[in-house]
């Protein structure tokens, strides 16, 4: 655990080292701070976080990718992952190392945007329940975009390759669920199922369902699973 808890740091400290980091946490921060202040101008019902978090779960999945596409890609374009892969951590140490690092910094950056419902608690009294589970949705959402870039920088050594590949399997994910009306039966309800929007609803409206969270969490495990296997082809080439 000492070994993933040094990659973690490793990776942290190179986040914070260079602009990439400040850059999309100030973008996140400006793009909520927009969406807030344009929700809060129309509506200061109960349920206005809710609108806010959905706008959320859209902004990171346009910056997702561009905190996750140097994870690998970067490594192999320095000449650095074999050395990586012959130190005394296994691959899979060094894919949570990697991952823990990237959900931190998403962490962060939700912690950012905790004055929003603190505002609201001064002009209001606000169920703090939904706000909760709205934050672990998003969290839950965002760390699942950093999984599916982990999974492309795995593949390519080209960081903007690996963005545009993380971008559009997250998309895919994120639609899925439209094709429920277009295939209908059950594999309308299997690609529904399969679809990152949908097992956000719940959280969304302040409903802690397991079965939603075992969904984002087996996703994210079988992702860092696969980027696993992907790092361990390369011994082999």
């Amino acid at each position: 655990m000492n070994a993933v808890w040094a990659i973690t740091l490793k990776e942290l400290k190179t986040y914070f080292a260079s602009p990439i980091a400040y850059i999309v946490t100030a973008m996140f921060l400006a793009g909520s701070g927009y969406f807030y202040a344009l929700i809060l101008s129309m509506t200061r019902d109960a349920g206005m976080m809710s609108y806010l978090f959905g706008n959320m779960t859209v902004i990171l999945l346009l910056f997702m990718p561009l905190i996750s596409m140097r994870l690998f890609a970067e490594e192999q374009r320095n000449k650095t992952l074999e050395l990586l892969l012959t130190s005394p951590i296994s691959d899979a140490g060094i894919v949570l190392g990697k991952f823990l690092a990237s959900a931190l910094l998403l962490v962060v950056m939700l912690l950012l945007t905790l004055h929003f419902p603190l505002a609201l608690v001064v002009l209001g009294n606000p169920d703090g329940w939904p706000i909760v589970s709205g934050y672990l949705g998003v969290f839950l959402m965002g760390c699942s975009f950093l999984a599916i870039g982990m999974l492309t920088s795995s593949w390519s050594q080209n960081q903007i390759v690996s963005a545009v590949l993380a971008f559009t399997i997250s998309l895919l994910l994120w639609f899925l669920s439209a094709a429920k009306d277009l295939t209908g039966g059950t594999v309308g309800s299997f690609l529904s199922y399969l679809s990152l929007n949908t097992h956000y609803e719940s959280f969304a409206k302040g409903l802690l369902s397991l079965s939603d969270l075992l969904y984002y969490v087996s996703l994210i495990g079988f992702l860092l699973f696969l980027t696993t296997r992907s790092l361990e082809t390369r011994r082999w080439r």
